[in-house]
């Protein structure tokens, strides 16, 4: 497959570029620091030969989206997945946040699959089918105290998914998304260790997810393997919300 990956400089979007890479298929990844980028482009080279490009662009600027479209039909001539991993987080409850902070997240998490979708499915239609994935969160199904900003535009996604897997079903197209609850990404482990220890006890697996597990539930829904599956929202969340909010007995 050649597969594209939005945020893939860092976090979950690198450990799905590594899966990928290992597992054999063509790569393209995108972030928008150029220098971090291309030194990452020739460590992956170096290790899985030339089956990898790398992108600097922001893909919530539909100017730079069209260069990336150009691009990556130009480096892999067609896209069979496309991974929208690029997103922000910012907190506070709804009065404590600007609104140059409430556009920021819903252009990064929100519009940036607006327009990478957009710019690809033409492409997918025309070529008979390809898969969506779009990095969403366990904060989209709920609600989070202090992230409203952020509840808001992953709840956008949400019910996004929902809408593009009725419209693009017919083209053998399949839209999906996963929903990690905290994870063990660079922007989490900057956490102090009393906050980390908070989501970790409130996990009923003690833990929070790895970056490596969310790519692993990327790579099952842009492969055949999920060819069955289309607008769903798969939870990565070691159980926190399965529970009623009862005492344990």
């Amino acid at each position: 497959m050649n597969i594209l990956i939005t945020g893939g400089t860092s976090g979950m979007g690198l450990a799905a570029v590594r899966l990928f890479l290992q597992r054999g298929h063509q790569v393209l990844f995108v972030g928008r620091n150029r220098g971090r980028g291309e030194a990452l482009l020739q460590s992956l080279r170096k290790e899985f030969g030339g089956r990898c490009f790398f992108f600097a662009g922001d893909v919530t600027d539909s100017r730079d989206v069209t260069k990336l479209h150009a691009y990556a039909l130009e480096q892999l001539e067609k896209v069979d997945s496309l991974i929208n991993n690029a997103g922000i987080f910012v907190g506070g409850r709804l009065h404590e946040t600007s609104e140059e902070d409430w556009e920021r997240v819903f252009a990064a998490d929100v519009k940036s699959v607006f327009l990478m979708s957009r710019a690809f499915l033409p492409d997918m239609m025309a070529q008979g089918g390809g898969t969506i994935v779009n990095t969403a969160s366990v904060s989209g199904l709920a609600g989070d105290y202090a992230m409203a900003a952020y509840n808001a535009a992953k709840g956008a996604l949400v019910n996004l998914v929902r809408s593009m897997a009725l419209d693009y079903g017919k083209y053998g197209i399949r839209v999906n998304n996963v929903c990690p609850g905290a994870c063990a990404t660079p922007m989490f482990l900057a956490n102090p260790p009393d906050v980390q220890k908070k989501f970790q006890e409130a996990n009923p697996l003690g833990r929070v997810c790895t970056p490596e597990e969310v790519a692993e539930a990327m790579y099952f829904l842009a492969s055949e393997a999920s060819r069955s599956c289309n607008g769903i929202n798969l939870e990565l969340s070691g159980g926190m919300n399965v529970h009623t909010g009862q005492p344990a007995q």
